[in-house]
């Protein structure tokens, strides 16, 4: 079984022959997630066995991805602090009429659905896995009331943030050598969160954008109250290159003060005020012709050293990893132009990705983190084997070179050059080497079949 099939080791759907056809489906998917599943799969028959498959009623989305969960539970246990991200995106499939059960996205001509993870990582963005996946559709014609002010929460689709914290801070008590913090975006700046954190001994904490300029308990607006605050301390980072804009360097100032917020009104429940900090990173000197870069964060963490306040803005800055995950999905295995024709068919099918895509963004960050782990760890003996003989062009060794020389290795066959100055291989080039690597095994394979032995 290859390391992606693993994943899939303890998969039940009530059925031996299921779980076998699951784990090969994965395997088959994992190694060309860039074509349609009729390419992937290889063959008529191959390719009727998976939509069979999806349209089996035991195979859900949380049935396909329940054995990978555990599995990236128990690689949370293995560090002390874990970052439990989500975000959402949306998967436009409005160039397939035919599909059914999709809904409106933000106009009514436009077609398909919500998708909804949360992602495990490290402090070092090393993602460890998925926790779960929240799917969800719009009624047509109800657009409007997506956000309407008057409705109780529970029938929002903001509800999602809320939920998805209190899955997080209920695998936080299990968890007991692992700190767990829910990380999110703007839209997660919902009061009802910050009310379900529980103590923070015993549960998960939090850190999310805020987006609101809170009234706090003496009346004043919170932006009164930062900008009054003294500077902490200050510090410098990287900013990705994101959607037309350019990667460069960042220069803030933080401040943080802690803050009493009182409830809100709800005619459906009595909320208690709660004490957060607030956390304001601002540049005051942005490159000529450049936004600020500025974040406000709300945490029920406490920041009273000058050391705690850059820490938490690096944790905010590893929700870009789920950023990654979507381009991966969407760019890499082309989620978007999957041929299903219901939803029911979808949604597992989307799981098979998810997990492709987690062990994509997975190798590209732990070459940087463990660099000298023997790559058998990830790779199977196949796959490296193949990958040294093509790029190195003779026998491989007796033992398997370090991770990092073969996930370069891997990216060089998808075009990364591996010169000096290039840094670690990006996801792109990865997926690209890994689905060039699967071919290399597939063929080495078949010479053996043919009594050729292994060539050089």
């Amino acid at each position: 079984m290859s390391a992606l099939g693993a994943e899939l080791a303890g998969i039940d759907l009530g059925d031996a022959r299921l779980n076998r056809r699951s784990r090969r489906l994965l395997e088959r998917l994992g190694d060309k997630p860039m074509p349609s599943i009729p390419a992937a799969c290889g063959g008529w028959a191959e390719t009727q066995a998976a939509y069979r498959l999806f349209d089996n009623p035991k195979v859900s989305a949380q049935a396909v991805l329940a054995p990978h969960i555990a599995r990236t539970v128990e690689r949370m246990g293995e560090h002390t602090r874990v970052l439990c991200i989500q975000d959402t995106s949306e998967l436009d499939y409005t160039g397939k009429p035919s599909m059914q059960g999709l809904g409106p996205l933000n106009l009514e001509v436009r077609q398909g659905l919500y998708l909804h993870p949360t992602l495990a990582l490290t402090p070092d963005r090393l993602c460890l896995g998925l926790l779960g996946v929240h799917t969800f559709t719009r009624e047509p014609g109800r657009l409007g009331q997506a956000k309407d002010p008057g409705r109780p929460l529970e029938e929002k689709e903001s509800v999602r943030w809320v939920d998805g914290f209190a899955g997080v801070n209920e695998l936080a008590e299990t968890l007991t050598e692992t700190r767990l913090t829910y990380v999110a975006d703007r839209e997660s700046d919902i009061y009802e969160l910050f009310v379900e954190a529980p103590c923070p001994e015993t549960g998960a904490d939090w850190l999310v954008r805020g987006r609101h300029d809170r009234v706090l308990k003496d009346g004043r607006p919170l932006s009164e109250h930062l900008a009054e605050a003294p500077v902490l301390t200050e510090t410098t980072f990287e900013r990705p290159a994101s959607h037309g804009v350019k990667a460069r360097l960042v220069h803030q100032q933080i401040k943080a003060v802690r803050i009493t917020l009182p409830a809100p009104y709800r005619p459906e429940r009595k909320l208690p005020e709660v004490q957060v900090t607030a956390i304001l990173a601002t540049e005051p000197h942005p490159p000529a012709g450049e936004e600020p870069v500025e974040w406000l964060l709300l945490t029920n963490l406490a920041v009273d050293t000058p050391e705690q306040a850059p820490e938490k803005l690096q944790w905010y800055l590893c929700r870009w990893q789920i950023e990654v995950f979507f381009r991966i999905l969407k760019s890499g295995c082309r989620i978007e132009k999957l041929q299903l024709e219901k939803l029911e068919r979808l949604e597992p099918a989307l799981a098979f990705y998810m997990i492709i895509a987690w062990r994509i963004l997975f190798l590209t960050m732990l070459g940087r983190e463990c660099p000298e782990m023997p790559c058998d760890v990830v790779f199977d003996t196949a796959e490296w084997q193949a990958v040294y003989i093509v790029t190195e062009r003779k026998r491989p060794p007796d033992t398997p070179p370090s991770l990092d020389t073969m996930v370069r290795m891997v990216a060089g066959l998808g075009g990364f050059l591996n010169r000096k100055h290039d840094g670690f291989p990006g996801s792109q080039t990865l997926w690209i080497g890994l689905q060039r690597a699967a071919d290399f095994v597939m063929a080495m394979d078949a010479q053996r079949g043919l009594g050729g032995g292994t060539c050089v």
